[in-house]
Order: structure tokens, then sequence, then C-alpha cells
């Protein structure tokens, strides 16, 4: 099932009524005659909060969470900052838990020689999409060794960002560095908000990653299991700044193409599927690795 996502970009109250997420707006200066809009809470996969003078009721934390639904809250800048999960995602969670605990080395080195090598092919499917150099990245894809310990990752990402975006943006990856930076991060931390979802949905804890061991970060595993996901928002970016220079501040048209890419149609398991729904098929066959049904994750490719 495809959920929708949702940006509340202006001034309302939130709240719960008849299964269902109200946006009212009686309460909002100038906007007291606007009808309320509603959104029946089984149909959301995200919801994202931009706007600073946005209220919501415990109530409808509480239901959405029921329903599994992942709650982005953003900054003054309007980038997202923070998420918020349910605590009881899955019937066997309990069980599925103990066998993530319990994954040995060996599984989970094999499982990020996966994860590397499907992350490298899907940015040589971006730089080809854009006529740039992608053999290297097709043929390192599959030398990635065991736990990545020859450091692939590392070695394609430095040639990828180098050769993705025209000479003339001069650009450097780093979360707080110029644009197009900004829009690679807000579409990042959509998929990040989306797999969380889907590994809590399948009965995984998001904080217990495969690689990434961060004392501070709850969602060590999502950052894990996204990462041949980035490419698909990469995708989207170069596509903005393929028209238009005019990116800072984001404009709204640029949020809701990068929100648009849960919608995106990807390859997964030799079958076309939406990228929002291959993710979650990634997070369900994750469990079963854990439990010892299937040796390979599941991850998508473009579109050919």
């Amino acid at each position: 099932m495809i959920s929708r996502t949702l940006l509340i970009a202006q001034p309302c109250h939130l709240k719960f009524r008849d299964g269902q997420l109200v946006a009212e707006y009686s309460r909002v200066r100038g906007q007291e005659d606007m009808p309320d809009k509603t959104a029946p809470l089984e149909d959301l996969g995200c919801v994202v909060l931009e706007h600073p003078q946005v209220s919501i009721t415990h109530v409808l934390l509480a239901r959405m969470m029921e329903h599994n639904v992942a709650l982005i809250a953003c900054d003054e800048k309007m980038m997202p900052v923070g998420m918020f999960l349910n605590l009881d995602g899955h019937t066997l969670q309990s069980e599925r838990f103990r066998a993530q605990v319990e994954a040995s080395e060996p599984l989970k080195k094999q499982l990020w020689q996966q994860t590397i090598s499907a992350k490298i092919r899907n940015q040589g499917a971006v730089l080809k999409h854009w006529g740039g150099e992608h053999q290297f990245l097709m043929e390192r894809a599959r030398m990635v060794k065991s736990g990545d310990s020859n450091n692939e990752e590392a070695h394609c990402s430095y040639y990828y960002w180098q050769r993705l975006f025209p000479p003339a943006w001069d650009f450097y990856r780093r979360r707080d560095g110029a644009p197009p930076n900004n829009l690679l991060n807000y579409g990042y931390a959509v998929i990040r908000a989306t797999t969380a979802r889907a590994l809590s949905g399948s009965g995984l804890l998001p904080t217990l990653g495969i690689f990434h061991r961060n004392r501070y970060n709850a969602f060590c595993l999502a950052d894990d299991i996204m990462e041949p996901y980035r490419p698909f928002v990469d995708q989207v970016v170069r596509g903005i700044i393929q028209k238009t220079s005019a990116i800072e501040p984001m404009m709204q048209e640029h949020k809701l193409a990068l929100l648009q890419v849960l919608q995106t149609d990807v390859v997964i398991d030799e079958q076309k599927s939406p990228l929002q729904v291959a993710i979650q098929r990634t997070a369900a066959s994750l469990a079963r690795c854990y439990l010892g049904e299937q040796r390979k994750i599941l991850y998508p490719s473009f579109q050919e």
C-alpha cells in the first residue's frame, strides 16, 4: 500500500477526529473562515511539520503512532531536525529484536557488503542518466568486500560527487555546506524517516545498526539501510538544478518534488514498485535475514 506524505506548511491546529487528522484554521488570525482539511490516518505514512505556528494535540500524536505514521519536525529554516516514531510496530517485535541483537558479525558484514554494493550501483546509474562517466562505479560495485573492508564506499563517493553536478557549482558534499546541500539534506531526511518507519513496522529496532554505531544516534539502522536509496534523492536534486540555480532559500515546489521521491518507480526483486513500497520490502527482507530465513537484502535499482 502506498501511503501519503503530508507537508504542513501553513499555520494551523492539528487534531484527531473520527479516525482522521484534522487541520483546523479557526484559531489562526486571518484564516478563521477557512474550512477544515482532513486526511485518514490509515492513508498516511509521513507528516512533515514545517510552519512554526503549527500546534498538535496529544491524542493525535498517540493515534499517529498507533498507525505507524512518521512525524518530522522542522526548524526555523524549514529544514527537518527530528522525527517521532512508534514503539510497538510489529506483533513479533520481541522475537525480531532478539534476532537483531544476536546477529553474528559475519552476517552483518555480508549485509553491509550488499548495502554498499547496491548504493554504488545506484550512484553509477545516476551518473549514467546525466551523461557522466559511470563505468568506474559499476566495476567497483562488484569489488566491494565483506564489511566493505576495502572502503569502496568512500572512494566511490569522492568519484561520484566530483561528477554529479556541473563544474560551475564547485560542489562539496557536506551537511552544512553550500547549495545544493540544502536540497540533499531535505530529501535524505524524508528517506530516513520513511526507512525508520518501515524498520519499525517490520519489528526491528532502528537504533541498532549494521555498520553505524554512533552512541548519540537513535536511528543507526535507518542510516544503514537508506544508503542505496540516497541516489534517488540525488537524481531529483540534479533534475532541479538542471532547471534553476535559485535554490536558496528552498522553494515550496522543490520541497514537494523531494517529497514525491517516495512515489518514484523503481525495480526491486525484478518487479516495478514505488520507492516507498520498496523501502518496506527492504525492511521486511532485512528482518528475514536476521531470522535466518534468507541471506540477501532486497534493494532497488533505477527503472530503465
